[in-house]
């Protein structure tokens, strides 16, 4: 799954393409690869959409099993969220319950 998502984000020219390769990459039950992230995450960037950078993280944890496994991602993900400026939701928004 992982390579030809990647070429297509690559080649993202606007924010209309940007989300309809993530909605196909999310549209499966598998979890997309980090690598898959890593190019989705540079298209969003790379058009200037911020929130759908931001909403790339609530897909992820939305599709993934357990807090571990989004955990792992975030981990993963860490320094190239933090060299694009990408803020996850949770830390925008902090759950006031909590």
């Amino acid at each position: 799954m992982g390579g030809r998502y990647e070429k297509e984000f690559e080649a993202v020219q606007d924010v209309f393409e940007l989300q309809r390769n993530l909605n196909n990459a999310f549209a499966y039950d598998l979890v997309p690869s980090p690598s898959v992230i890593v190019a989705a995450l540079k298209a969003a960037r790379r058009v200037n959409d911020y929130p759908t950078a931001v909403r790339i993280f609530e897909g992820i944890k939305a599709k993934v099993e357990n807090k571990g496994q989004y955990d792992e991602y975030l981990k993963e993900l860490e320094p190239l969220r933090e060299e694009l400026g990408i803020n996850l939701k949770e830390s925008m928004y902090p759950d006031p319950t909590r």
